[in-house]
């Protein structure tokens, strides 16, 4: 089927020279790429949060671990 695309100018070139370069045809690299978009999973629309999971545990902190020192974390942390 024959259609007709408004593309950027500085894109076609640049369309046209990578086509060329890989010895394959403007329309077959469109289609390629058009096949591998449709493929893909889709996009999470921008705004949408992501769901994190909060563990509400009990007892506080670790004594002796400075919440604020990242050394202080890391040492509680080699230690479990």
């Amino acid at each position: 089927m024959k259609t007709t695309l408004d593309i950027d100018d500085a894109l076609l070139v640049r369309a046209k020279a990578f086509a060329a370069r890989g010895r394959t045809s403007l329309t077959a690299m469109i289609e390629d790429g058009l096949r591998l978009r449709l493929r893909a999973p889709p996009r999470r629309p921008p705004g949408k949060g992501i769901a994190l999971t909060v563990f509400r545990g009990t007892g506080g902190l670790v004594r002796g671990v400075n919440p604020r020192s990242n050394r202080s974390l890391f040492d509680a942390a080699d230690d479990t």
